[in-house]
């Protein structure tokens, strides 16, 4: 019998079971740890609240722990509650499937001062995650400059810009829709060092700017290139930029609007200014060298806005005793290979890149690599092991059996039109399994 710990609950740690069950059949024990009470990672809390259609990828990890050979061990931290040396030491393989969860760092003076908010923080907070359910971002902010030309950008101004109506049949948390339902938020800026041909956003979630009952999205007609030179974008890419284009045509016809979401191309926030609190932000001209990498030209100017929300990109916590590369932000391994008998996978593995899917090969391949390396296991004691030292640890592991009570007791507590309402407290969380 082989014995595989996976270090994290989402997509990249659930591929990877599923791949395991596949390679190994019944010959394979997996234990899926979490240091969450419930299980899925980024799907739950991650994922916009408004896109429950990509949730629904849940459904397709729920029937991989519906076997006994793929077991859910929640409430458990790694590194605390257990080591990984002491992981290896119970397994044929660990996998550390940890994601990127950590803000990257905004790098900039003023970044310490009230209202400048990462992210992973803000995204928490809507999405209910335990970390963040205390953030109180400044709502009563006129002005709101986000940082960042990708989707996690995108998500957090339409999140900032939609009615309460607009938000029916999604599983954003009460505690940040009583926010966003006093919010006095009037513009929304999306800074980008370089130009509309570079944007990370895809097309779908461009297009539902266009969409916002009470939003307009604003474009600087001058910031694009010739109409001609989108022909040599790829078909996705020609796409979001068409979407740009387009959005000059329902500027004009969207005056009505109260709230503008801006597209500040060429823009490099420099400083953040404030007494105590975000007052300005500080924004630097850019141009495009040879080789499209964005520099600045010395021109500046001020943006007025009462919250920075910094949309810069992720990074894996590091592990101790486990190599890592500070600068890519992530574990140091070769194809996922960390040391022997330690992988990683997903954004643990690759850094920040990729969709939801992007994990689905990621996974099978980490568990060809562990076929080649483990042969038919080594007679290590796996879950037997753990739960023997959890025993003797008083550690208390929720099961996967615990997290489907934990469900239920969500979705009878939810709001009319709402799929669930989260417990946000992880005491909540163990209390509803009894």
């Amino acid at each position: 019998m082989r014995h595989i710990a996976i270090i994290g609950s989402g997509p990249a740690g659930y591929y990877s079971a599923e791949a395991a069950q596949k390679k190994f059949g019944d010959d394979v024990a997996v234990d899926i740890i979490d240091r969450l009470p419930v299980p899925f990672g980024l799907i739950r809390t991650g994922v916009a609240p408004d896109h429950q259609s990509i949730k629904a990828v849940s459904r397709r990890y729920e029937k991989t722990n519906l076997g006994d050979n793929v077991r859910f061990v929640g409430n458990v931290t790694v590194g605390e509650d257990v080591s990984v040396a002491e992981l290896q030491d119970l397994y044929d393989a660990v996998v550390l499937a940890t994601g990127a969860p950590n803000d990257r760092v905004l790098d900039i003076a003023g970044s310490d001062l009230d209202g400048v908010i990462g992210s992973a923080a803000f995204v928490g907070w809507y999405n209910g995650h335990p970390d963040f359910k205390d953030l109180d971002p400044p709502l009563d902010a006129r002005s709101v400059a986000v940082i960042g030309n990708g989707n996690v950008a995108l998500d957090v101004a339409r999140i900032l810009a939609k009615t309460e109506a607009e938000f029916a049949g999604s599983d954003i948390v009460g505690h940040a829709l009583d926010g966003l339902k006093q919010s006095k938020v009037e513009k929304i800026t999306f800074l980008g060092r370089r130009g509309p041909h570079q944007i990370a956003m895809t097309p779908k979630e461009l297009g539902e700017l266009s969409q916002l009952e009470r939003a307009r999205p604003v474009v600087e007609t001058a910031d694009f290139p010739e109409l001609d030179d989108d022909a040599v974008l790829d078909p996705g890419m020609r796409k979001s930029v068409t979407h740009l284009r387009n959005f000059q045509i329902i500027e004009d016809d969207a005056q009505h609007k109260p709230i503008e979401i801006v597209f500040d191309f060429f823009a490099m926030p420099v400083a953040i200014q404030g007494d105590g609190k975000v007052e300005k932000l500080v924004v630097e001209r850019t141009e495009l060298d040879a080789d499209l990498r964005s520099v600045g030209t010395g021109e500046r100017y001020d943006l007025d806005c009462q919250m920075v929300i910094s949309c810069i990109g992720y990074r894996t916590p590091p592990i101790e005793g486990v190599p890592y590369e500070d600068g890519r932000g992530r574990f140091a391994n070769i194809d996922g290979r960390i040391l022997p008998g330690l992988y990683c996978v997903g954004w643990a593995r690759r850094g920040p890149s990729g969709t939801i899917g992007t994990n689905k090969p990621d996974g099978f391949a980490i568990i060809d690599a562990i076929a080649e390396d483990i042969g038919a296991g080594e007679g290590k004691e796996g879950r037997a092991g753990l739960d023997r030292l959890f025993a003797e640890r008083g550690v208390e592991a929720v099961t996967f059996r615990d997290w489907k009570k934990i469900e239920e007791a969500e979705i009878a507590r939810a709001r009319e039109g709402s799929p669930r309402e989260k417990f946000t407290d992880i005491a909540d969380m163990i209390a509803a399994r009894d």
